[in-house]
């Protein structure tokens, strides 16, 4: 039983028939080729884990008003994100072992349509978990550069335009993909769009630290309080940074998997990258249990929040 479906439709090249795969698998290298086989056990374990963490961390944004502003909401949708992949992992294969055991029985096309629907968990929170780190990157920036005119550029009414952008974005995009999943110029999009939101980030961030630092040395000699403030913001945007390499480490395989797909499809060594593919899928779901251990150690506030929500302190 395989995990992940939306992702399992991008396992092999379309392009390369069977044949050629197995030969090209065989002639570059015996044992290495052969993959990982990943019990279904640990994608359920690591799929309940992050079920469970973010909705925490959403249940202690919710909670404490002192976290109601743009920033946090942008985190909160961040790991509603998380949610859908462990959400969708979790009813794969909940759904799977009910039709293999045979207590659920269901005509080919409630199948397909319940296949749909997982596909489109998936794929949208491959997309929005993309835009809401650029996102969350883009109001770190204007937190630490443009701190005072922050609330009326960064307005709540602005914030939510932005979130209900994305989702609406993200369910659109996701529907394309999964009707054209087969199309190169469809996986060439989703590529590009990933390595913009990375490069976007990237030049934040090297911004961030370049300017933050030498403002902070050129405050701290005249007011105290601005610099408590700016060394705030300096080390959300080392947070940020934490999760953006996270992400990259988690989510870079299975990208760099996608251009072997469109580039290489009948290389060996290309081939032999395809059969890991149950171990990029295990990475995607260790990013959305990692993220919510980066929110609870690094901020203060909602690590006492996370507290009081585990201990029902309400």
């Amino acid at each position: 039983m395989s995990t992940l479906a939306p992702l399992r439709l991008l396992r092999e090249p379309w392009n390369a028939s069977e044949g050629n795969q197995s030969n090209a698998t065989v002639g570059a290298g015996g044992g290495w080729c052969q993959g990982l086989d990943i019990p279904n056990e640990l994608f359920l374990a690591l799929g309940l884990v992050s079920l469970v963490e973010n909705l925490l961390v959403v249940a202690a944004i919710l909670k404490n008003r002192n976290l109601h502003s743009p920033t946090y909401y942008f985190i909160c949708c961040l790991a509603v994100s998380d949610m859908l992949v462990s959400i969708s992992n979790l009813a794969e294969m909940l759904f799977l072992l009910l039709l293999e055991h045979g207590v659920l029985v269901m005509r080919p096309s409630i199948v397909h349509y319940m296949d749909s629907v997982i596909n489109m968990l998936i794929c949208s929170s491959v997309v929005s978990s993309l835009s809401f780190l650029g996102v969350i990157a883009v109001d770190r920036y204007i937190t630490i550069f443009y701190a005072l005119r922050y609330h009326s550029i960064m307005t709540l009414q602005r914030a939510v335009v932005t979130m209900a952008s994305i989702w609406l974005a993200s369910t659109v995009s996701s529907a394309v993909l999964i009707t054209y999943y087969r199309s190169n110029t469809i996986l060439l999009c989703l590529i590009g769009f990933f390595l913009f939101m990375l490069v976007l980030m990237l030049v934040l961030y090297i911004h961030m630290f370049a300017l933050a630092r030498h403002h902070l040395h050129s405050i701290s000699s005249q007011q105290k309080q601005p610099t408590a403030h700016r060394g705030g913001s300096l080390k959300g945007a080392v947070t940020l940074t934490i999760l953006l390499g996270v992400f990259f480490i988690c989510w870079g395989p299975f990208f760099f998997h996608l251009i072997l797909v469109v580039t290489c499809p009948t290389n060996p060594f290309c081939t032999c990258f395809f059969s890991y593919f149950n171990l990029f899928l295990i990475l995607i779901i260790c990013n959305s249990v990692i993220d919510p251990l980066i929110y609870a150690f690094r901020s203060q506030e909602l690590r006492r929040t996370l507290r009081e929500v585990v201990t029902c302190s309400w």
